[in-house]
């Protein structure tokens, strides 16, 4: 029943699957801007949509989560009732996240507006209402669907909950794709084609789980010592969590007033997310329950090296990610976007966005190698503290910079917040006794791809000036596009092999070390 994890195989399953689901939420989105643009009906969706995906950082992948996984694991290398554990967990969130969604549908006009302030007295306020006691129920079902994956990754299995974002992805396209063909109500169709890929989603790891040999059912509730230990680690990653959610609360008020601006940093986050997702959530979802499972079992060098390689990783996926996004930022925003609904004006300004973000990637990527250093270790108070002074960083900037610069103080306030964020992990990890300890190979290559990726930055920015024409031509820009970024690829894998930072007899050895 529990395999064992293999790191870099584990972070190519869960980063392939998401790259899927990525490229499948990208389609999505150009078919959003291609119909509804960064109109009424577009924001309205787009803040409705993010109701939910708010609460899952408390209730699904978030603090929950952060707090299970570690404490499964333990029970699984012990033997003893992690099935029991399962269920008793299961039943708790599902009835507080049911009595949140009774909530809501009550209170969904102030859920709103704590969002957007700006819809107050226009159109979009009422639509967002609408739309959001529609899609709220998504919550409960995507909070069960990650609490089984959490069992699954615990257990080593990590392919049917890396998959099942792609279902809600399919569903939200299949909606697109009939709406528009049909003539239909568009807001209306995204909106019911959430709680239904929600649907899908939890059923896709429920199954997995079953078949793993784990049957995740409700129970009768009761208050076990093991869930109150999960209740007193969650709470502290919960009000982390609704750090998290401030920030993004900033900057959205920030952005709600300045007409489009909601759908502007909604698609330039949409593209960031994808080396992000990528790369971020494969550490996460695989570094949790490997580093639980060595700690249980006293593997203390065995997690050093863990985080060591993880480091590497996702340097090695993050820097050149970072680079191409901010040497060319028009061209991707232009070329994956603008058409339809969607201004050049409106790609200008996402791609203003879209650069700032680059400047913060491999921050929040390595806050994905950091955090599960505390979180293996029962320790969700830390990460608290490191959050809130995040927040005061970001909440000065965005609200300080707004008067001035308008809806770009979102990105620099979220983009240094994150490096701050970063900082104060490393900070306390170091201050861990054999927690992380970067070894020589780790130094050597972090020079090696800061180099390459500096290199492959300036080869696809001279690249977009030289290929200019084609990526501004309708019937050739797509295929400009696709030239340019395997270009870039091309120069960077020459840079890393010229420079002897990775040989190919190294990755054949990492593909092989558990």
């Amino acid at each position: 029943m529990i395999r064992a994890i293999r790191l870099l195989p584990a972070f190519m399953t869960v980063g392939a699957w998401t790259l899927a689901s990525r490229v499948l939420g990208f389609v999505r989105d150009i078919l959003i801007a291609a119909l509804l643009g960064a109109g009424p009906v577009a924001e309205a969706f787009l803040i409705a949509f993010s109701l939910p995906n708010m609460f899952r950082r408390f209730f699904a992948e978030g603090a929950f989560n952060t707090a299970f996984v570690p404490l499964f694991s333990k029970r699984l290398e012990a033997g003893e009732d992690a099935e029991g554990f399962a269920r008793d967990a299961a039943t708790a969130l599902g009835l507080v996240v049911l009595a949140l969604v009774a909530l809501a549908q009550v209170l969904m006009p102030g859920f709103v507006l704590s969002m957007a302030a700006g819809f107050a007295g226009d159109e979009r306020l009422d639509l967002a209402v609408e739309f959001g006691r529609i899609v709220f129920p998504y919550i409960l079902l995507i909070s069960l669907a990650a609490l089984i994956s959490g069992v699954l990754n615990a257990l080593g299995r990590f392919w049917a909950a890396a998959a099942a974002p792609v279902l809600l992805n399919v569903v939200l396209i299949a909606a697109l794709g009939i709406s528009g063909l049909a003539g239909g109500d568009t807001g209306q169709a995204l909106a019911w084609a959430v709680p239904v890929g929600g649907i899908a989603q939890l059923v896709l790891v429920w199954m997995a789980a079953k078949r793993a040999g784990i049957t995740v059912l409700p129970r009768r509730p009761r208050l076990t010592p093991g869930l109150k230990r999960l209740a007193i680690i969650a709470a502290p990653a919960a009000l982390a969590g609704g750090v998290v959610q401030i920030n993004l609360l900033v900057g959205r008020q920030v952005a709600s007033f300045t007409e489009g601006a909601i759908a502007w940093l909604n698609y330039a986050d949409r593209l960031y997310q994808l080396p992000l997702g990528v790369v971020g959530i494969a550490i996460g979802v695989v570094l949790l329950p490997d580093l639980s499972r060595k700690l249980a079992a006293g593997d203390r060098q065995g997690g050093i090296d863990t985080i060591n390689r993880a480091g590497e990783f996702t340097l090695a996926l993050s820097l050149p990610a970072a680079a191409a996004l901010i040497a060319i930022p028009g061209p991707l925003i232009t070329v994956l976007f603008e058409r339809g609904a969607f201004t050049a004006e409106d790609s200008a300004a996402t791609a203003l966005a879209l650069a700032i973000y680059g400047f913060g990637l491999p921050a929040f990527v390595l806050q994905k190698v950091l955090q599960p250093v505390f979180f293996a270790r029962e320790d969700t108070r830390s990460p608290f503290r490191y959050a809130l002074v995040a927040m005061v960083v970001n909440l000065v900037l965005a609200v300080g910079l707004a008067p001035f610069i308008g809806y770009v103080a979102a990105p620099i306030a979220t983009t240094l917040s994150a490096w701050a964020m970063l900082a104060q992990l490393w900070y306390g990890a170091r201050r861990i006794e054999g927690a992380i300890q970067p070894d020589a190979r780790l130094v050597r290559r972090l020079a090696g791809i800061a180099g390459a990726s500096a290199v492959m930055g300036v080869a696809v920015f001279a690249g977009a000036r030289m290929l200019a024409a084609p990526l501004d031509m309708a019937g050739l820009r797509i295929g400009a596009l696709v030239l340019l970024v395997v270009g870039g690829a091309v120069v960077y894998a020459a840079a890393l092999v010229l420079s002897r930072t990775f040989t190919p007899a190294e990755m054949r050895g990492y593909l092989r070390r558990r």
